[in-house]
This record gives structure tokens, C-alpha cells and sequence, in this order.
């Protein structure tokens, strides 16, 4: 999944790739749908953030990072996802999507301000065992912001020469490995717990139950690297990719 907005407002441009990975089925809610929920939010977080009109990018994407993971819990939460995931559970899960949807959402302005907690039977709904990476690109004149969580990538040409600028995020780094160890995981064969080959990702809740731990201290984390760069003549374009490409 990607998205694109040129015109996020008058200055500023948002790119973002979203590499959905699958997850086991809970109450509907399937595999790659978590990408789909960050292409259609991620960049309405960012900006809303306070940080985004004080004009620090950097923290407001790392912000809306995290509040994806925050809006996927919860009834709420369920609901969103179940929609993008195509409808529910056929013929029980779409009565249920009716009785507990005050409005729909299917409807693509929808404002996420009034993300209110709402009562219904997925209240204690923990968040998606499926995940997703998140690339994102911020553009503001000359100021290139870069934020990524997982194995997508952000590659700059500069005088037809490639620089990587995200890093993969997988288990068997040192930085990942300490923080998992840490938080009580495990890697097995490069991967967490012996199941996820990421160490950084939005969504995988399952990996984010320790309640006595911060976000960013999780077995994964949705939290990004954050890279600035000043944009120059020398530069010709920039890619976002996943790890397909």
C-alpha cells in the first residue's frame, strides 16, 4: 500500500509505502488490512500533531507512528479494521459492524479527532496480530524527512549515485536484539519469538503486551528512525520501496 500527497498543506509533501505481513485471524480482522489503516491515517495524524504546526516533522511522525497502534485497539479499533478488511465476517460479523457502527466508516473523510472510545463487543479488542512496515517521506522546501519502521526503504539519487536513507530493522541487530532480550522475547532462527523476521513494525500487538514497558521498549516497536536531510541541486529523485522491489 502507498500514499501520496503532494499537497499535505502549503509547504509540505507526505509519501508513504506500507508492507503488509499476516497475522493470525482474530474476529475477522485478516493479514495486510493494517497497511491499508496507515495509508488511510498515518498522514491525518501527522498532521494534526502539535509538534507538525510547531514545525518539528520529525516528532509528529514519530507521534503518528505510535497512535496508529493506539486507534487499531479497542471496538473502535476493530471496527476500522474490519471494514478496510472487507466487511467483517460475512453474515454475522456485517450485523454486528451495523449494530456497533454509530456511523460508517466507510466514508473516507471521516475525522479522526473524535476518535472516541465506543462500547460494543471487541471494547477489550488488544490490536492486530498482524502488522505492517511503514517508509514515510516528509517534504518541506529544502528539508527531506525520513521515517521508517521496518524493512521498507527510502533511497535518495544525488549526482546519479544511490544512499540509502532508512535502515532495515530486523531481529538480529544489535540495537533490536538488545531491546527484545530486554523486553522478555526471544530470536530464533532471525526471527522474534521465532515468528516475525521484523524488529520494528506497526501493528504485530501480540509483540506489545507488556503493560509495564513503554512503546518504544516493546519486544517490537513501532517506533521509527528518523533521518533529516537538506535537499540540494545534486539531488534527482527519491524512492520508497518495500523489500519486494
Amino acid at each position: 500500500m502507498h500514499a501520496a500527497y503532494p499537497d499535505l498543506d502549503a509547504s509540505t509533501s507526505f509519501f508513504g509505502v506500507y508492507d503488509g505481513h499476516g497475522g493470525k485471524k482474530m474476529s475477522g480482522v485478516f493479514g495486510k488490512v493494517v497497511a491499508k489503516f496507515c495509508a488511510k491515517y498515518l498522514h491525518q495524524q501527522v498532521l494534526k500533531n502539535e509538534a507538525y504546526t510547531a514545525g518539528d516533522l520529525g516528532t509528529s511522525v514519530q507521534k503518528s507512528f505510535f497512535r496508529m497502534d493506539e486507534m487499531m485497539r479497542g471496538q473502535r479499533g476493530w471496527r476500522e479494521l474490519a471494514v478496510l478488511g472487507d466487511k467483517i465476517n460475512k453474515f454475522t460479523g456485517m450485523i454486528e459492524g451495523l449494530i456497533w457502527s454509530p456511523r460508517s466508516s466507510s466514508d473516507g473523510n471521516d475525522h479522526v479527532d473524535d476518535w472516541a472510545f465506543e462500547e460494543g463487543p471487541h471494547s477489550d479488542f488488544a490490536g492486530p496480530t498482524s502488522g505492517s512496515t511503514a517508509c514515510v517521506a516528509i517534504i518541506r522546501n529544502n528539508q527531506l524527512v525520513v521515517a521508517n519502521a521496518g524493512d521498507s526503504r527510502c533511497v535518495i539519487s544525488r549526482k546519479g549515485q544511490a544512499y540509502n536513507l532508512s535502515r532495515d530493522h530486523k531481529p538480529d541487530l544489535e540495537v533490536e536484539k538488545e531491546r527484545i532480550l530486554k523486553a522478555g522475547g526471544f530470536i530464533h532462527a532471525g526471527r522474534v519469538n521465532g515468528s516475525l523476521n521484523l524488529a520494528r513494525a506497526i501493528g504485530d500487538m501480540e509483540f506489545k503486551q507488556n503493560k509495564f514497558l513503554p512503546p518504544e521498549k516493546q519486544i517490537v516497536t513501532a517506533n521509527p528512525d528518523i533521518n533529516t536531510v537538506e535537499l540540494c541541486d545534486d539531488d534527482d529523485f527519491i524512492v520508497l520501496a518495500c523489500d519486494g522491489i
